[in-house]
């Protein structure tokens, strides 16, 4: 079984592409996996988000060059993992998160500095004009099922949710935002079935929510994914965590089992064990990358890469029993990792 992993480099400002290698047979010891470089490709200054339309091997990065933001569209060639810019198209904020929807036909982005969210079109890997554009303090994230659509406002501690249509529009549900804890510094969501998973940047908590038929997200319980041992406190806006020793998360997924979430001070990934969907107990912390943005998962759930902004290195861990995470390789990459996407 092969997979691409691809990683934004953003202080390279290019992106790199890796191959994750491992035994078909789901019983494959963690040791026969493992990560090879492809390439590094790209023109892409300050890039730290991408979308990736897998079906029809195109790549949507964002970028910020001394003619202002934009978004290069992007065409890969999976055997060589070369990546040949195609297009690019101004944005009137430098994106922090970018996300696909509607079979690829709606682009949808958050733009951090701005408190900018917007969609867009895109026709044959041509990103048209925006055709929706919202506002709230420092929007980190945006996701979508495709029918809705979740903006993340780590300086409003909300979530703004919208239905989405087709053409990208955006119309508000109702309630048209839900509240994270004040002070909390939501940051990125992740969804899975009916529930959703977001993590704060400031408290360093897994917080659950679920999901009416009509969308609609509604807080449940919360865990704090950061190890007592490293004596974090509560961080705020404006602060330096490393100067100050303070909790630093940054981004979340769902494994085999098991919500992780990513803390940057103390470079670990916190488990935290699902009980069917709710979340459960802490299982373990993991030594990854110094000072881990970012990290995906394989959409089996067994395998888990991490980039640091402080390393050059890209981890490979595999997800064990009860969801503890072990290191099985490593690859080199370009400096200020922060942003991975996987594809099958």
């Amino acid at each position: 079984m092969t997979e691409l992993v691809l990683i934004a480099n953003s202080s390279d400002g290019t992106i790199s592409t890796l191959r994750l290698s491992r035994g078909s047979d789901a019983d494959s010891p963690a040791d026969s996996a493992e990560l090879e470089v492809l390439a590094t490709s790209g023109d892409l200054p300050g890039c730290g988000t991408f979308a990736v339309d897998g079906d029809r091997g195109l790549v949507y990065a964002a970028y910020k060059d001394d003619d202002g933001s934009g978004i290069a569209t992007l065409r890969l060639d999976r055997e060589s993992g070369e990546l040949t810019e195609v297009a690019r198209r101004p944005a009137e904020d430098k994106m922090t998160y970018l996300a696909l929807a509607h079979g690829g036909s709606v682009l949808l982005g958050a733009g951090y500095g701005g408190g900018v969210g917007l969609t867009w079109p895109v026709t044959d890997g041509e990103v048209g004009e925006p055709v929706a554009r919202i506002e709230f303090a420092n929007l980190h994230c945006v996701v979508s099922d495709d029918e809705h659509a979740y903006f993340v406002s780590l300086g409003d501690d909300l979530t703004a949710q919208y239905a989405l249509a087709s053409d990208g529009t955006l119309a508000p549900l109702d309630p048209p935002t839900v509240a994270a804890p004040e002070g909390s510094g939501p940051r990125h969501l992740v969804l899975e079935g009916d529930d959703a998973y977001l993590v704060t940047e400031f408290s360093g908590q897994v917080i659950r929510l679920t999901r009416g038929a009509d969308g609609t997200l509604s807080s449940q319980e919360a865990v704090s994914f950061v190890d007592p041992e490293q004596e974090l406190t509560h961080s705020r806006f404006g602060a330096d965590p490393l100067e100050e020793h303070l909790i630093w998360g940054a981004d979340v997924a769902v494994a085999d089992g098991v919500v992780l979430a990513s803390e940057r001070t103390s470079s670990l990934i916190g488990a935290i064990r699902l009980e069917g969907a709710e979340l459960g107990e802490v299982v373990g912390f993991t030594p990854v990358p110094q000072q881990p943005r970012g990290f995906r998962v394989t959409d089996d759930g067994r395998y888990v890469v991490a980039v640091g902004e402080r390393s050059q290195d890209a981890a490979l861990l595999e997800v064990g029993e009860h969801g503890h995470l072990t290191q099985v390789g490593t690859a080199p990459i370009g400096n200020g990792a922060n942003w991975v996407r996987i594809l099958a």
